[in-house]
């Protein structure tokens, strides 16, 4: 059974992002700029901790994929791509998790 995947919908991004109009919600989010996207990713954001407070499992799945696309677009609108992300977890795969917070505070 074929899986979307989270690299999907940023291929489906890259491809709404590239194309002009009126029909993509993607392209008009992008139109309106980086700050934009940053404050609908946050809103999002707010969403879905509201949905996990209030142990509501649909909407706390519906919200992790409005979040989730959010995410995807504002990264776009920065010119940052999944896989630098995906890159960045790598490395912090090296070392526990508390090690890892604690070198980033450390300046490393």
């Amino acid at each position: 059974m074929p899986r979307f995947t989270i690299h999907d919908l940023a291929e489906t991004i890259d491809a709404r992002a590239a194309s002009g109009g009126e029909a993509s919600y993607t392209r008009k989010l992008l139109d309106k700029g980086a700050e934009h996207c940053a404050k609908k990713f946050g809103e999002e954001a707010v969403e879905t901790v509201i949905a996990a407070v209030e142990n509501d499992r649909a909407h706390l799945i519906a919200e992790s994929a409005d979040l989730l696309y959010h995410f995807l677009v504002l990264l776009k609108a920065r010119g940052v791509k999944l896989e630098e992300v995906e890159a960045a977890l790598d490395k912090r795969t090296s070392m526990s998790g508390l090690e890892e917070k604690a070198s980033r505070k450390s300046g490393n």
